[in-house]
């Protein structure tokens, strides 16, 4: 049968047309970003630093083929015979979920709250433990829709996006509300401002920035920071509030905030699934520092009654 070449040259431009079209689609299913630059390693308070102190090393899962997420171990200056762990969060890879528990911040109608879902699992990168007790934060709560406790002018603040975008700062200062916003955790105020320690910081303060068990002066206490290129960095570990906030600065923190304290509760998380889509386990789960007393398990317990941060993959 004879075909005009006419219509053959047709056929194969539809054709070609159909598939770029397709191919189209595909890509606008994923969402490319371009990641951060690694962070710069830090450099020791104590001297000589002990082998590998400061180094950062990519861990968890990588997202579209980078790391998502950087960790490395410090001593504390006033407290040198244990080490603060610190995180560095690429957010241009991650999307940041505030989980609520019936007991932080209280209530029995949250969508997002332990344990994590098997579908959720499948993006999830890292998580860490929120603020005080509501009672305890000096501060609101935003999620869902549902204000538990007011804003507070002056406060610190987690703030995350409806697009999963995240920032710290000093609320009505930094971010004021606003339809782009999903939720806002505060706690206390501000522990790093203009990229150094606020000032009046003693180090044997036990009540300002968190009643300590038992008046320990160096206690677990863990914090979040945004440095100038809008990275994450999250640190902890059994310390005074003015080593806490030196690490925060020595990480690159612009703004920071405290979070969690005492041996009880900070936890941070990593998941290093076999495949970059692979479900996150507490088998493939990894705490911060070698001091938590939480495990990779945490997030994962129906019981877990206190508000968490997810950090999963951009999709």
């Amino acid at each position: 049968m004879h075909i005009p070449l006419r219509r053959l040259v047709l056929v194969a431009t539809l054709s070609a047309s159909i598939v770029l079209a397709t191919a189209g689609l595909a890509e606008a299913g994923t969402r490319h970003v371009v990641a951060l630059p690694a962070p710069t390693n830090l450099k020791p308070f104590v001297l000589p630093g002990t082998p590998g102190e400061g180094v950062y090393h990519p861990v968890g899962r990588p997202v579209q083929g980078h790391p998502a997420l950087y960790t490395t171990l410090i001593r504390p200056l006033d407290n040198p015979t244990t080490v603060a762990g610190v995180a560095w969060i690429d957010t241009r890879l991650v999307t940041g979920e505030l989980y609520s528990g019936s007991l932080s911040p209280g209530g029995l109608f949250w969508h997002r709250t332990a344990p994590v879902s098997r579908a959720a699992s499948q993006s999830l990168v890292a998580a860490f433990s929120g603020g005080f007790l509501l009672k305890d934060s000096h501060g609101g709560y935003l999620s869902e829709g549902h204000l538990v406790a007011p804003l507070v002018n002056g406060a610190a603040s987690l703030v995350i996006f409806k697009n999963g975008t995240m920032t710290v700062g000093q609320w009505g200062r930094d971010v004021t509300m606003s339809p782009q916003i999903a939720a806002v955790r505060q706690n206390l105020t501000l522990l790093v401002d203009h990229g150094a320690p606020v000032a009046g910081l003693q180090r044997t303060d036990v009540a300002r920035w968190g009643f300590s068990l038992n008046n320990q002066i160096d206690t677990p206490r863990s914090a979040l920071g945004i440095t100038r290129t809008g990275a994450l960095v999250y640190v902890e570990g059994e310390m005074n509030i003015v080593d806490l906030a030196r690490i925060l600065v020595r990480a690159g923190a612009l703004r920071a905030m405290v979070l969690d304290m005492n041996p009880f509760w900070p936890v941070f998380a990593y998941y290093t699934p076999s495949t970059p889509t692979g479900y996150a386990t507490p088998a493939n789960g990894r705490d911060l520092t070698p001091t938590m007393v939480q495990t990779p398990d945490r997030f994962f317990q129906p019981a877990y009654a206190r508000d968490f941060v997810t950090l999963s993959a951009v999709g």
